[in-house]
């Protein structure tokens, strides 16, 4: 490896510069022209050619521009002025309705124009009743997204990330169930309506009165991506012990089920057609829980190592998260702003970077010989390596630090794993459904007693947007340090 690591990482300076234009993106104003600058820039370095360093700067600021000009073009996007007084409107249902106070909430979608709306309908029997995939036809008033913000939590930004232009509060004689036309919508739409209709069907599967409802809440966060059913008193539980990873579809869990349907899928001869197969299931998961910005990151990582597997190259590299991070955020630059892309692919950088510096802490030769070992150490460092990349983010996001997370991951990754490899076993055969609820119970049982121990979290850490940075920066600095002084001296890489 050459003394500098970030030359061979060049996807990653891209991809850092296309984070940087975005937030510039979103902080000038639309009548700057972009377009005009972007093609200039790209001419300019076609050019340079035989200045190869001259024009690797003018590829990073193309980037910069590029940013900035997707951003400018989301944001005009999402840009909508809706009419005065109330208008009648046909729409979809996409969520299970959430009882809220006074109202039930449920996101819906207007036929018309594909736009999304948070929606709050009176409180009764019928608006219970609402399934995913019920047309509507609505008449009401349709608000502009609400400003306003809980500590660092901007909850029209949130809004945006997830696509919704607006909101609506609905009586209860000025809305029916009808049946809608979806031509209007665009194909992704329609596929993605499939699906959310089908985990509805799933979860109703799960969800029956003769089981526990915490145990029903968990297995449907876990694998379905639905945690509408999950208590505050649960999520604060999973929170404290470190746990909250596992409620979120991510990395852990698709990798979970590449390996399971590897195991399924024996195709030595037609490796192609099996990593094909694999990978058009990884995606139909995808859609199934609603393509979260986790779980897409995921699954583009995994179609990568897939097609990289075909030539046997090396596969989980950061050049590879870098690369997802940019198809993701060229896809929606607004992406960057959400909690779940920040988080998942610090954890992921983090795993990535400080894993090989960690397992040097045993020789390779060792730890062939000890395969318990391994094993062991091979966890612990993943999950140190994870928590240190979020640590931050949870700090600044939900100020809390969990002391226990250590022993949390070890009780909960060969949990999840047990979990997810039962699920489909337990759709396909309902009354298996007792052993994987025993084991989700003992698992909230476990996690209860640890959050109720002493010096559980640090509670109340609010670091500034600046003060976060700065921690990353020294933490990756250190890393950077240690990682050349470790090549230099000539240690063996495990």
């Amino acid at each position: 490896m050459k003394s500098n690591a970030l030359a061979c990482v060049p996807l990653l300076r891209l991809a850092i510069c296309l984070m940087a234009g975005i937030v510039m993106g979103d902080h000038l104003p639309l009548s700057v022209p972009i377009l005009p600058v972007f093609m200039g820039i790209v001419v300019i370095a076609l050019f340079l050619w035989r200045h190869a360093q001259v024009q690797s700067v003018v590829i990073a600021l193309s980037f910069v521009v590029l940013g900035a000009l997707l951003m400018q073009r989301q944001k005009v996007q999402l840009q909508t002025v809706w009419p005065e007084g109330e208008v009648r409107f046909e729409a979809v249902v996409l969520s299970e309705p959430l009882e809220k106070p006074k109202t039930m909430a449920v996101d819906v979608m207007l036929t018309n124009s594909g736009r999304k709306l948070k929606c709050y309908l009176y409180k009764d029997e019928w608006s219970r009743s609402l399934q995913v995939g019920d047309g509507l036809h609505i008449q009401s008033q349709i608000r502009e997204n609400s400003d306003w913000h809980i500590g660092s939590f901007d909850y029209r930004r949130y809004l945006e990330v997830h696509g919704f232009t607006g909101s609506t509060f609905v009586s209860s004689r000025k809305w029916r169930k009808a049946q809608v036309s979806l031509l209007n919508l665009s194909r992704l739409e329609r596929t993605k309506l499939y699906f959310l209709k089908l985990r509805s069907r799933l979860l109703a599967r799960i969800r029956t009165d003769q089981i526990d409802r915490d145990a029903q809440a968990v297995v449907s966060a876990m694998v379905l991506g639905d945690k509408s059913a999950l208590t505050q008193e649960l999520r604060d539980v999973y929170a404290v012990t470190g746990a909250s990873h596992i409620l979120a579809l991510s990395g852990l869990h698709l990798g979970i089920i590449y390996t399971l349907l590897s195991l399924l899928i024996v195709g030595r001869r037609w490796h192609m057609v099996s990593q094909m197969l694999i990978v058009l299931c990884i995606w139909a998961f995808v859609f199934l829980v609603g393509m979260s910005t986790s779980v897409v990151r995921s699954a583009t990582m995994l179609t990568v190592y897939a097609l990289l597997s075909l030539g046997h190259r090396e596969k989980m590299t950061v050049n590879t998260l870098a690369f997802t991070a940019l198809v993701m955020l060229v896809l929606n630059p607004l992406s960057l702003y959400d909690v779940g892309f920040q988080m998942s692919f610090m954890a992921v950088f983090a795993i990535l970077v400080l894993t090989p510096l960690m397992m040097r802490v045993f020789s390779m030769t060792y730890l062939l010989s000890h395969q318990t070992l391994r094993w062991i150490w091979s966890m612990v460092a993943v999950s140190c390596a994870a928590q240190i990349g979020v640590a931050p983010l949870i700090a600044y996001y939900f100020g809390r630090f969990s002391c226990y997370f250590l022993l949390t991951n070890l009780i909960v990754i060969p949990a999840a794993t047990l979990i997810l490899w039962l699920s489909p076993v337990v759709l396909v055969f309902p009354s298996l459904a007792y052993l994987l609820l025993y084991i989700v119970k003992c698992l909230n049982t476990v996690l209860g007693q640890i959050a109720a121990w002493p010096g559980a979290s640090i509670e109340a850490l609010h670091p500034s947007v600046l003060q976060t940075a700065m921690i990353y920066v020294v933490i990756f600095s250190l890393t950077y340090i240690l990682t050349i002084v470790g090549y230099r001296s000539g240690s063996p890489r495990p």
